[in-house]
């Protein structure tokens, strides 16, 4: 059964894919049903067009984020919330151009069947994962702390399609881990017949020191019969978008795929990044001036807030934000953390902070070629050298540009700790080992969600 599964992005893909045919069908049965045909005009177009909005706002509404669609209630509140919005963003457009409308009548049979639809498709995908046939059925070797972490890790995105079977390791019959235990199925020797046993799909290898302990033979004989083998950190990242600093190694970094600088990206994404930076800075400046006329008007100061940050390959450059703080906010307390509810933030700032309309500003910055629309965030030299101390690896997020914004602020909370600076920096490898457009593009639709949702702004 193992063309039956499939990867998370697959099943992701295939989720996405599926409920954009069905939305589309449902347009066209609520035109059929009010009208008895459809030969209308531009009747394709209109169905397309609900389609594409729909799933944008399903989108929007997060409903393809795999801790929430696992919960049915949650699954109907943000379903109808979307398809609240996208009804408001369709009126607008058919506002504006009514030969794309395609009644009201056969809007809400529409409305009623992608519900239906959609909450019946979601019960059918959730289930058939479930299925033996469909899941990855996982052995972990090792029982070390990050093995034990890893089963919870795979455990708590159920919608992923894996499941731990359980550990390789000494005292086998004892149970490890805590809440959710497992056994130790044998010892390393007997990995090959444990697979055979239990239909093991795919092997993670977690072991602390392997040198001298890995039963080779077995693992190259599990290899070739089909099983994936796969290592911890590396399975690790794969699931959770970042790379684990404890668990890093100086060869894993040598030697694993990714963190490659390729030209063309790199001088593709420089040219969209000048283009749309100018084109957004002319198409903005009247906004630009009124947000810079109210923050004078709220308090005393410039509007304009300059300060030094470390950027690509350790150099200095003077970052350009909005002034959403008072005057002189470090004059006595030297650089510290944005806190929760911070009293220097003006009431304008406040605004600005959470709308990121304060950042509005760093597309000169973009275009003077001291940063990127995505990248890791650029940080204040102060910071730089305490946090490089404090954490292993700390550097690497200087081998790339910085960014207005950056995979870690969309995957994780605002960072006001050297825990959180950690936290960040590990969804900060993820992003410079996988860099591309394609994921700058999915981090800047993510940003628009986080904004949209008003998330992790302090």
């Amino acid at each position: 059964m193992n063309f039956l599964r499939f990867s998370y992005q697959f099943k992701k893909g295939l989720m996405f894919l599926a409920e954009g045919v069905l939305i589309f069908l449902s347009v066209l049965a609520g035109v059929y049903y009010r009208t008895g045909t459809l030969d209308h005009e531009l009747v394709i177009s209109k169905a397309f067009l609900t389609t594409v909005v729909c799933l944008i706002s399903l989108y929007y509404a997060d409903l393809y984020n795999p801790k929430i669609i696992k919960d049915i209630r949650e699954l109907l509140i943000r379903l109808m919330q979307a398809l609240g919005v996208a009804s408001i963003v369709l009126a607008v457009i058919f506002y504006v151009y009514p030969l794309l409308m395609i009644g009201r009548g056969a809007s809400l049979v529409s409305a009623c069947l992608i519900i239906v639809l959609i909450v019946s498709w979601r019960l059918f995908y959730r289930s058939v994962l479930m299925l033996q046939g469909m899941e990855e059925r996982i052995l972990i070797v090792g029982t070390n702390p990050f093995a034990i972490a890893l089963a919870e890790e795979i455990t708590a995105q159920s919608t992923l399609g894996y499941r731990v079977v359980g550990y390789i390791g000494r005292d086998p019959g004892r149970m490890v881990g805590n809440p959710a235990s497992r056994p130790v199925l044998a010892d390393l020797p007997g990995i090959a017949q444990v697979v055979q046993d239990h239909q093991i799909s795919q092997i993670i290898v977690s072991l602390s020191e392997r040198r001298g302990r890995l039963p080779m033979e077995h693992l190259v004989e599990c290899k070739m019969a089909g099983v994936v083998v796969n290592e911890g950190v590396s399975f690790y990242e794969k699931i959770t978008g970042k790379i684990l600093i404890d668990k890093l190694r100086p060869s894993w970094l040598i030697f694993s795929s990714g963190f490659d600088k390729s030209r063309l990206v790199t001088g593709t994404k420089r040219i969209l990044e000048v283009v749309i930076s100018s084109v957004v800075l002319v198409l903005l400046l009247p906004v630009i001036l009124f947000i810079a006329i109210l923050i004078r008007l709220d308090s005393p100061g410039p509007a304009l807030f300059k300060q030094r940050r470390v950027g690509e390959q350790g150099k200095q450059f003077v970052l350009y934000k909005f002034r959403s703080m008072t005057a002189d906010a470090e004059s006595e307390t030297g650089p510290v953390w944005a806190g929760d509810d911070d009293a220097r933030v003006t009431r304008m700032g406040r605004f600005l902070r959470k709308t990121r309309l304060d950042e509005l500003p760093q597309l000169f910055n973009v275009i003077k070629g001291d940063m990127s629309f995505v990248g890791p965030r650029p940080e204040r030299p102060y910071f730089v050298a305490q946090l490089s101390k404090e954490i292993p690896y700390y550097g690497i997020r200087h081998t790339v540009k910085p960014g207005i914004t950056g995979w870690a602020q969309v995957r994780y909370s605002y960072g006001a700790s050297v825990e959180d600076a950690k936290e960040k920096l590990q969804y900060d490898l993820f992003y410079i080992k996988h860099m591309s457009l394609f994921l700058d593009l999915e981090v800047i639709l993510d940003t628009i969600k986080v904004v949209f949702l008003n998330r992790g702004a302090r």
